[in-house]
């Protein structure tokens, strides 16, 4: 079942359960997608071009997070998490730090990187074609942050 199929079954089964939260959230991402296909003058998604659809949807809504945090607007705090919690279980498995620093630490040791903040550039770029789509890209910047200094 591709991931698109299993979003349209998911969306009828919170229907069914009354669960807003879950349908509307599903209904969001697969706006998103619907609309990114009809951009691309209807360019069928493959599994990996939808987790990087959802992924910008769970992305929007972490920025939003942090800013109705800072507000104090719990109740659009706690419905975004459990929009991102929804989205979340759409996508691959992410990486902890202790895993992100391990890559950053095997990436350096291969470009012969041992420090120096006039390194990020040469090696954020290796790091990030190692962990798309299964790490954020602030947390390999800090990691990437981390060694170098």
């Amino acid at each position: 079942m591709t991931l698109k199929d299993r979003l349209t079954e998911d969306f009828k089964e919170a229907m069914k359960a009354h669960d807003e939260v879950k349908k509307n959230t599903i209904s969001f991402a697969r706006a998103a997608i619907k609309q990114y296909e009809v951009d691309h003058r209807g360019e069928e998604l493959d599994d990996a071009a939808i987790a990087q659809i959802l992924q910008k949807q769970v992305k929007m809504r972490r920025d939003a997070l942090a800013d109705f945090e800072k507000a104090g607007r719990t109740d659009l705090a706690d419905s975004y998490k459990a929009e991102i919690e929804v989205l979340n279980a759409y996508l691959p498995k992410q990486l902890t730090e202790e895993e992100i620093m391990a890559i950053v630490k095997e990436t350096a040791a291969a470009l012969g990187i041992e420090g120096g903040k006039q390194n990020m550039g040469k090696l954020m770029g290796p790091v990030m074609g190692k962990v798309k789509g299964v790490a954020d890209g602030n947390a390999v910047k800090k990691a990437v942050e981390a060694f170098l200094a």
